[in-house]
């Protein structure tokens, strides 16, 4: 088959969009490989849990505090361009968390103090992507057919997480921790080199863009919230339906990010189970979440063409969050090891579940200033994770572990709450008075 019919078949927008896919995948394999080696570097450089988890929320502090600062800074360049820069960053910035500690700095106070000054910048690095996506999102597709391709980036994440949990395992046992963080490399460097030959910041702008396809983006926009001027944004950050939508991430990533950083040290922990054998079980979350991001952004689409953008986007929202606060409650009071990760994957699971609808919502409210918006919104998302890093191990000396990570059917249950509050069908109208 030639690469013309290839082109007539797959629309322009998807094929863009596999590389946006990609880049969620990588990003995610950069950022979670340390929550793995961390089992290692912590008796490697006599790290403690406490001192580890102020490790791991160094990259979610520098990953919160720029959202905001990445969706201007997309907006402002353009995603080719924006995307460009911090892959840079990334190849740099994941190459010295593997050197630094040790290597150079071999005292206590210069191991942490490293690891959180580069993580933090790590976390910065990754700060902009998934608001440029966004915004990619919704210049490239057509009106009320973006919780799909978000859900679908949702996937990349989570694969991305889950080959993460077994490979870097693997690697640490027979190469050790630092080749962990110099294995993706390669990868990255290719990937952003590809992005940067093939994106167009406007889909009329792309080669192969058809004129057919050009119209099917550009219908219906003229309901949409209007264009009217970069300074906006400060207006938009002010939304109600911005700040309940952000609240209400903040609730679903506090359980995100219980995963994401504790999830792996608990099967070695509390249920027991040998490094190897942790990273295969760790990816099983990650790899059910894979597949209920496309669902539930499918999902959310099809509801959302059937009963509108207000109950199309809730729907979804309130259900994966309500199934995640029981599923995670009921894994952790489990009986056995095995159905407690099986319960514990479904939360996960959920949780992904309702990815689609939040970005989706998101576009929906804020139109051309999806970048900013999304940005708020993360911020407020990753703020959780800011939380969750050095909360548990605290909670967990005094509580246990079980009890500490039962917090998150609380989050849970009042992200759904807030669902109710979120009005995607009343788009934001700049003032320009």
């Amino acid at each position: 088959m030639n690469s013309q019919l290839i082109g007539r078949r797959i629309p322009t927008r998807w094929r863009l969009f596999s590389l946006l896919f990609l880049l969620s995948f990588l990003s995610y394999l950069m950022r979670q490989n340390i929550h793995v080696a961390g089992e290692f570097m912590m008796p490697d450089l006599g790290i403690s849990e406490l001192e580890m988890g102020w490790i791991y929320a160094a990259f979610i502090w520098g990953y919160a505090l720029c959202q905001l600062p990445g969706g201007l800074y997309g907006k402002f360049l353009g995603p080719r361009v924006a995307l460009t820069g911090i892959g840079v960053i990334w190849v740099i910035t994941t190459g010295l968390t593997g050197w630094l500690p040790g290597q150079v700095f071999t005292t206590g106070a210069g191991i942490i103090g490293s690891l959180i000054a580069v993580r933090l910048l790590v976390g910065m690095a990754h700060a902009p992507i998934y608001p440029i996506q966004a915004s990619v999102v919704e210049k490239w597709f057509p009106v009320g057919q973006w919780a799909l391709p978000n859900g679908v980036s949702s996937t990349g994440l989570t694969l991305g997480a889950a080959l993460a949990q077994p490979l870097v395992a693997f690697v640490m046992l027979y190469w050790g921790w630092r080749v962990s963080f110099y294995l993706f490399i390669p990868f990255a460097i290719v990937l952003f080199w590809i992005w940067w030959r093939y994106a167009t910041d406007d889909p009329a702008d792309h080669h192969s863009m058809s004129q057919v396809e050009l119209a099917q983006i550009r219908a219906g926009r003229e309901r949409l919230t209007q264009n009217v001027g970069f300074g906006v944004w400060r207006q938009l950050i002010r939304n109600r339906d911005t700040l309940v939508l952000t609240g209400a991430y903040f609730a679903e990533n506090y359980v995100f990010y219980l995963f994401f950083t504790w999830f792996f040290h608990y099967l070695v922990v509390e249920l027991g189970f040998g490094i190897l054998e942790t990273g295969f079980l760790a990816s099983l979350p990650w790899l059910c979440g894979a597949v209920m991001a496309s669902l539930g952004g499918y999902t959310c689409d099809a509801l959302c063409a059937k009963l509108g953008p207000r109950l199309g986007c809730r729907i979804p929202a309130i259900t994966g969050l309500f199934c995640a606060g029981i599923f995670l409650h009921a894994g952790l009071y489990a009986n056995s090891p095995y159905i407690a990760v099986g319960l514990l994957s479904l939360c996960f699971a959920s949780t992904q579940f309702t990815e689609g609808a939040f970005w989706s919502a998101q576009i929906y409210i804020a139109g051309p200033y999806t970048a900013p918006a999304s940005g708020v919104m993360n911020t407020g998302g990753n703020l959780a994770g800011i939380v969750v890093a050095p909360l548990m191990p605290y909670l967990a000396m005094h509580v246990g572990w079980v009890t500490a990570l039962s917090t998150g059917s609380v989050m849970a249950l009042l992200g759904a709450f807030l669902w109710l509050f979120v009005r995607p069908d009343k788009p934001f109208t700049p003032d320009v008075a």
